[in-house]
């Protein structure tokens, strides 16, 4: 049986979202101490780094050529910061910290900054879901490494920011209400993306996927880099190394 393109934008979208899904659970699993979270959230910021080099922001230059790549990726960029920026003034700033080093707020000192909290980890994810959506534009096979990168850079985010969540006091049915919701909308989010450029110029299809590039290049500087390297083990950035080389090996498989 054929399975309809936009059936599979939906269902790919959901499985990169799906990460999160298991990195919270490994967080309820195992209590996991800080220079754990730390490794982690090094491989995975490699991981997308190579993701972004070697399959997004080529794709974008290919296609879109240099002015469309440079002009999405700066404003992708600004973009996402000023969002966080916005976030972080309602407590939002360290969604992705494990809370060893650095503490997400409670709901009681701080009211409202649980749903800053949902609202960010939605909006590091929805430049992911996009690009999986418009990889799919004319008929084309889901990119398997922007798949395999994003699904297993959300296992880390996850896992990090639900121990920060549960130091934090949140509730487990927020947590999963959170994660959960979020997977369902990368579906939608990467829905959108094929639904919306399927009929649109190949430079404004370039122009977009540089702009997530930019987003999630950002998102990596500001939310998972600093967990990965305050406090961390020694040679966290080879680690941060090998998850770059993992990705640059699968994109050449």
């Amino acid at each position: 049986m054929i399975i309809p393109l936009w059936v599979q934008a939906y269902l790919w979208g959901a499985v990169a979202g799906s990460g999160l899904i298991i990195g919270a659970l490994i967080a309820f699993s195992a209590s996991l101490p800080h220079r754990v979270v730390a490794i982690v959230m090094g491989f995975g910021s490699g991981v997308l780094i190579s993701t972004l080099s070697f399959s997004l922001i080529e794709e974008a230059y290919i296609h879109g050529g240099f002015f469309p790549t440079v002009t999405g990726l700066i404003a992708g960029g600004l973009l996402f910061s000023t969002a966080n920026w916005a976030l972080s003034v309602h407590g939002a700033r360290d969604r992705k910290r494990c809370g060893e080093c650095n503490r997400q707020p409670s709901e009681t000192a701080q009211a409202g900054s649980g749903l800053a909290i949902a609202v960010g980890a939605l909006m590091d994810g929805i430049p992911e879901s996009l690009v999986i959506g418009i990889s799919l534009v004319g008929g084309m096979a889901i990119d398997k490494a922007i798949l395999i990168g994003f699904f297993l850079a959300n296992i880390p985010e996850g896992l990090s920011s639900v121990s920060g969540m549960r130091h934090a006091g949140r509730s487990t049915l927020y947590i999963f209400s959170v994660w959960g919701g979020i997977a369902f909308l990368s579906g939608i989010a990467s829905l959108t993306g094929y639904a919306a450029f399927g009929s649109l110029p190949v430079h404004v299809t370039a122009l977009t996927t540089a702009l997530a590039a930019g987003g999630v290049l950002a998102m990596t500087a500001e939310t998972m880099i600093p967990e990965a390297f305050e406090n961390a083990p020694h040679f966290i950035g080879t680690i941060t190394v090998i998850g770059f080389l993992t990705m640059f090996i699968i994109t050449r498989i």
